[in-house]
């Protein structure tokens, strides 16, 4: 499917109702609906993309399955399962099911829709013959506030911080082919891979200081894990003292070896499978069928592949840290676009069903329930809270996940029923526009 020109209505998705207008909507959280010559506002309910919506409250709900275990665990223990806890029994089949469904996977969705949001917010705006940037890096610099304070005040696993400073840079590219986008997306992408194999090549050279800061981050001893409980587990000014340098290198190191190659790549990607029509559900289901069986084939077999070979060469970081990563690396983009393959195919054939009514209502708050998902789990984990960090088994984590998804499932909607918008999509929407957005609903 060719990409229309900036600023021309596109084919009618299947999943809205006869007075479907395209609007912005989706990943970005930009929903506009304005007239020439009047300020942009949100759209109406009316107009929104569902299929967007779903995939994103789908993405949303996803992306705990693994960011748990960095609520609850020692941080290597998210990227080493042997540094921390049990791995044996059903704890190693949690963890292994946990890798092969989710690691990477949803977060990668997710950045997908950031970027397809990039499009429709600059296409939609330029449509009404207004200015795109200046709306757009408003709502970046809000964005990035926000990201910089749930990251050092709550949580350092944010995600929201490297979305901002990414954001800025991928929106150059809106205005690309969908061919363009995919393509350096790809390239993009690969870039860490190749920092990863030329790290690994060259490993061996590095000065002992150097390795020995990375087997601390990899296999934390005993005494610096028994550090980290007691800094989480102790009270909320207590816990910076890990969390703070955690975010740090969050934004460093980490930022410039993974996050800002990958979150760019899946951006960029995101942008050409929107114009695709992919994210709209707007593809046969023909093409969905074959997208979802190869991507979760090849996906999850080279997923596994990566799982085996690092138990085989027991976690260690020469290996695991570098090569071994790279399986998952570029199946779990595989098996994204899998899930994303069957979420469409539902959405088509079942668009009144339960998983859309479901799913809608908790992508609709996505940023709501991101941010959620942290208080819950810090409240429930750290020390100003119930203070279970590092005592909770990864059975009793993955409960607590499925818990968490029926609780935001119902609050999202029992909340939608009343208001507009998400506490937080409000907050956003109100600063970006520098005014506050009607909240509640008539009557409600």
């Amino acid at each position: 499917m060719e990409s229309t020109p900036e600023g021309q209505d596109r084919q009618r998705p299947v999943v809205q109702g006869e007075d479907w207008e395209p609007r912005e909507t989706g990943a970005s959280g930009v929903e506009l609906d304005a007239r020439p010559g009047e300020v942009p506002h949100p759209v109406a309910e009316a107009n929104r993309i569902v299929s967007i919506d779903v995939l994103r409250g789908f993405a949303v709900l996803g992306i705990l399955i693994m960011n748990i275990q960095s609520f609850s665990m020692v941080g290597a223990a998210y990227f080493n399962p042997s540094a921390y806890g049990d791995l044996t029994g059903l704890n190693r089949i949690v963890w292994v099911l946990s890798h092969m469904a989710a690691d990477t996977k949803f977060i990668s969705i997710f950045s997908m829709l950031f970027g397809a949001g990039i499009v429709l917010l600059s296409s939609r705006l330029e449509s009404r013959g207004v200015r795109p940037g200046p709306v757009y890096y408003r709502r970046i610099a809000v964005l990035l506030v926000i990201g910089l304070l749930h990251g050092f005040m709550l949580w350092s696993g944010d995600i929201l911080t490297s979305y901002a400073l990414v954001g800025l840079v991928v929106y150059l590219f809106r205005r690309r082919s969908p061919v363009t986008l995919l393509v350096t997306g790809l390239v993009v992408t690969a870039v860490s891979s190749v920092i990863y194999f030329m790290a690994a090549s060259s490993f061996q050279y590095w000065p002992e200081p150097v390795v020995q800061g990375l087997e601390f981050f990899w296999r934390p001893s005993q005494a610096e894990q028994a550090a980290e409980i007691a800094s989480y587990t102790g009270p909320w000014l207590q816990q910076m003292s890990h969390r703070v340098p955690a975010m740090i290198g969050a934004l460093t190191s980490s930022f410039w070896f993974f996050l800002a190659w990958r979150t760019s790549g899946m951006m960029l990607i995101g942008m050409a499978l929107y114009k695709w029509g992919v994210l709209s559900a707007e593809r046969t289901t023909r093409f969905y069928s074959v997208l979802a069986v190869v991507g979760l084939v090849v996906g999850y077999r080279l997923s596994a592949f990566g799982v085996a070979r690092n138990f085989a060469e027991e976690w260690s970081i020469s290996y695991s840290f570098f090569t071994g990563s790279q399986f998952n690396y570029w199946g779990s983009l595989l098996v994204a676009l899998g899930y994303v393959s069957l979420v469409m195919l539902i959405v088509k054939a079942w668009r009144n069903g339960r998983f859309v009514r479901w799913l809608a209502p908790v992508g609709r708050m996505a940023f709501t329930n991101y941010l959620m998902q942290t208080v819950l789990m810090t409240t429930l984990f750290y020390g100003h809270g119930f203070g279970l960090f590092g005592s909770v088994e990864r059975t009793g984590q993955i409960l607590i996940v499925f818990a968490v998804w029926a609780f935001q499932v119902w609050f999202s909607s029992f909340w939608l029923s009343r208001f507009r918008f998400g506490p937080m999509e409000w907050l956003w929407r109100s600063a970006t526009y520098a005014r506050p957005q009607p909240m509640r609903r008539p009557g409600a």
